[in-house]
Formats: structure tokens, sequence, C-alpha cells
């Protein structure tokens, strides 16, 4: 039995009331910085900000409970306290290796369940039984019974589980940008001049640009920057959820992901206040089910999957894809490219570590698959890249969804696309060198010759299934297809 007085040890990710309060507000709390942790892999410059700023605020707002140790690592910092710790469940693989460990040795007195995300894993496990194949649509739909969310009764809100369809709207037309109120920035403090100097004179190894903080990283930050989005953006969100505009990074959405994965932004705040937006009449139906089906759907699917599917998912690699990461990619040289959708991304992942999630799956994530990007080395970019790509949250999301690497596991069908579904969703061809409708010569859309090369590649899959068979079947139509392979095959500028 864990003592009264033991203190309770807080990951970077584990910063929220729904882990230092409650029937622990009266322990004692311990932070680490660990410059071993920090230097271990090639992170974004913003994203090792956000970290430190994110556990230096916590240190500030608990006071006298708090006990922030900086240290060359985890191990030398619990020995320098001098006792055994409390510690919630990590968010990694290799995380929970090292707290067993740690508690073998008597640092950590007790491992208790992860208390920031809806549902506990324990419940995942039952729930998933012994499926060998996974819908996120079943799981979605038991997470709205279970939470009582958008439900009448017995029956989803509307009549519908699913407003997908109307959540995919080109953007406006004749429009830079979309006409609505910016998102919420937090005001940087001293704490975050501290640690812009800090990270300067640690020099570590880092990509991307350094920038403001753009994410919120305490809890009173993460409730503005929710009210903010339930208030001015969330009525918009649904209706351009898929749209791409060169002038408009945040769209209209609700940049949560990293207060959320930082652990100060509890899931179902989130989803309840958009839920009472719309029972106020505040926001319209398809808005608030699509983004409460990010959050207590997609969002909680990932984090489970990543536990059930176990470690060696990430191994996966049913497309044989071998092609090692180019440099331009893994160092953000946007200005080496010229396709305007990829420059776009590879220019707002450079300069603030965040794109929303059309720019990740349909234009990088697109690109990654036709090009035959190696998985692991794509989940690797994409986890230290992102500002919000922790460690659980990258292996189903690129493996599985990305990258199709798993054979089907998680999804039903690769997300290739060509220039077509770009030239829908964006405004980015109108002013590009390359011509979406074109897939053979010097002005070919990448994209658009990249996806019949793909359709090439794997053609015994994409026919075998019912969902991408008619893509085998139009490609068997291309009176070019030969010169476009080898055009593909040759190609070094996108």
């Amino acid at each position: 039995m864990t003592r009264d007085d033991t203190p309770l040890w807080l990951f970077a990710d584990q910063l929220g009331s729904a882990v230092h309060s409650g029937e622990h507000a009266h322990r004692e709390v311990l932070l680490i910085e660990s410059t071993a942790a920090l230097r271990k892999r090639r992170y974004h410059r913003q994203k090792l900000h956000i970290v430190l700023s994110a556990l230096r605020h916590a240190a500030r707002d608990l006071g006298e409970r708090a006990t922030l140790i900086q240290t060359g690592n985890y191990t030398d910092a619990l020995e320098r306290f001098g006792r055994p710790v409390l510690v919630h469940q990590p968010t990694s693989f290799a995380a929970e290796r090292f707290v067993h460990r740690l508690q073998q040795q008597g640092l950590v007195a007790d491992i208790l369940p992860t208390p920031t995300f809806a549902l506990p894993r324990a419940d995942f496990e039952a729930w998933a039984g012994d499926r060998t194949r996974f819908r996120m649509e079943d799981f979605y739909r038991d997470q709205r019974r279970r939470f009582d969310v958008l439900m009448n009764g017995a029956d989803p809100v509307g009549n519908r589980w699913n407003f997908d369809e109307e959540n995919r709207e080109s953007p406006p037309k004749k429009q830079k940008a979309l006409d609505i109120p910016a998102p919420y920035q937090p005001r940087e403090d001293e704490i975050d001049d501290q640690v812009r100097h800090d990270l300067d004179r640690l020099d570590l190894p880092t990509v991307g640009a350094d920038g403001p903080r753009l994410f919120a990283v305490t809890p009173k930050e993460a409730q503005r920057a929710l009210k903010r989005f339930i208030d001015t953006r969330l009525p918009t969100f649904g209706r351009w959820e898929d749209a791409m505009m060169g002038q408009d990074w945040a769209m209209s959405h609700s940049l949560l992901s990293v207060p959320l994965n930082l652990g100060v932004l509890h899931p179902l705040d989130a989803v309840e206040a958009a839920e009472q937006a719309y029972r106020q009449g505040d926001a319209p139906l398809a808005a608030v089910e699509g983004f409460i089906r990010q959050i207590l759907g997609w969002r909680e699917y990932m984090w489970h999957l990543y536990w059930h599917f176990g470690e060696k998912y990430v191994d996966n690699n049913k497309l044989e894809a071998r092609t090692p990461l180019p440099d331009w990619w893994a160092d953000l040289d946007a200005d080496a490219v010229t396709a305007e959708c990829l420059r776009h991304a590879l220019m707002g992942l450079r300069d603030r570590g965040w794109t929303h999630h059309i720019q990740r799956l349909m234009v990088l994530g697109n690109h990654a698959l036709q090009r035959g990007y190696h998985p692991r080395q794509l989940t690797e970019w994409y986890a230290t890249a992102y500002v919000d790509g922790f460690r659980w949250v990258m292996p189903t999301n690129v493996v599985g969804m990305s990258q199709h690497a798993d054979g089907g596991m998680l999804a039903t069908k690769p997300y290739a696309a060509g220039g077509a579904y770009i030239n829908r969703m964006s405004d980015h061809c109108g002013d590009c060198a390359y011509d979406p409708k074109k897939r053979l010569g010097d002005d070919a859309c990448p994209f658009t010759a990249g996806y019949w090369g793909f359709v090439h590649r794997h053609r015994d899959l994409l026919e075998n299934n019912i969902r991408t068979r008619r893509a085998v079947q139009g490609m068997d139509r291309l009176k070019d297809l030969d010169a476009v392979i080898e055009q593909e095959r040759t190609r070094e500028r996108f």
C-alpha cells in the first residue's frame, strides 16, 4: 500500500489537474528536466520549448508543493530527491519499461493508471476482445453511448452517428483566409524567455525554426484556448475541416492537441464544452459531432491501439517501402520544394511545428506513401518534428492510417490521392508550377503522376480491395502509363 505522504512524480505530458489534484491534491510533486531526454532525438526547436515551458509553468503554479530538478538524467534526479515516488503509467512503451526498472530499484513506490484519457486501458481491452480487424466507427459509437455524448436516450442526436459527409467543403473562393477570429495565442512570460535562453545555451540538435509559443501549456491557458475555440471557431470548424488555404495555417482548427497531449486539458472537458455549444444553439451539429469524433473517437482510439497492437507494430511494412527520408524532408527545407501544397506543409512544420490533419495525411503522408518512404523512419520523423507528436501518437496514425504499412489492420484502404484531390480541397494549385491535371511532362503534378506510380506498384493489393479496385481499372485505361512510370522512377524534383 502506498503511503499517504509519498510524493508524486509527473512526466511532462502529465501536468494537468486530473493527475495531481483530487485524491492526490495533498501530495508533494516532483518535476524533472533531463538534458539526456532533450538530446535523445532531433526534436523540433519549438517542441523542446513547449515541453520545458510546460514543466516550469507547472512548477510555478504548484508553488510550494513542487520540486523541480534540472539534471542530466531521470535516475540521477530521483536519487538526489531521496524518496520513493508515486507515478502514473507513462505514455510510451520505453517509458513504461523504464518506470518498472525504477520500481525494482526502489526509486518508484507504485504505478497508477493513466488518468488523462476518457477510457481506461482495461476497459478498451475488454471492448477489443479477440478482434483482428478494427473499425473506429464501432469504437466511436460505443464511446458516445458510454459517456452519454450527443445522445437522445439510446439514439444519436440528429438520428445520425456521423456527419463527416457535411464536413468536406472546398475552401471558399476569392478569399485568402477564413473570415473568423484568430485562434487563442498565449502570452509569453519570463519563464518562456528563460527557456529560450537555456535552449540557446544547451545548443541541442534540433530541426525547425524558433518562434513565438503558439500553444497552451498550462491548465489556465488550455481553458482559455478551449473557450475561444468553442465561442468563435467551432461553428465553422466542420464545414472546412478538410480544407487547406495557403494564407490560413490554422483554418478553424482548435489547436488543442498540444494541451491535450501535455495532459493540461482533459478530453472530456473539451467534449462537454462542444456538446454544450450545440445544446445551446451556438454551433451546428455537424461541426460539433466532427470535433467530438476527433477527440472522443479518433484520439482515444489511437491511444488504445498503440498499447493493444504492441511495441512491434511500428515495424510493420506490408508495402515494402524502403526509401530513406531525403535530406530536404528530414530538414524541413521547404525552400527546396516547388509543389505549392508540399512547400506550404513543410513551411508550416518548419515555422510552427504544426500542420492540421489533412496536410499531415493527404499532403505529407500522401507524398511519403507514393514515394515509398520507410514507415518506421517516417513515424520517428512525425513524432519529433511535430510539437504534439508524443511517442504514443504516431505509430497507429503513420504506420496504420497514413502508410497502410500494417496491411489493413487499422484502415480499410491506403490514403493515396492525385492532384485532383488537392486541387479540390485547397487553393494551392492555382499558383503552382505543376498542373494537377497533367501526369506527364516537366509540369506534371508529382502527386498526380506519383499516384499512378503507386497504383502500378501495388496493383495486386488495390485490385483485391473493393474500395480501390476502380483505381486499377482507371490505370489500365492510361495509354501513357509506361512513360509516367519511367518519369516517376527518375524524378528528383518536387
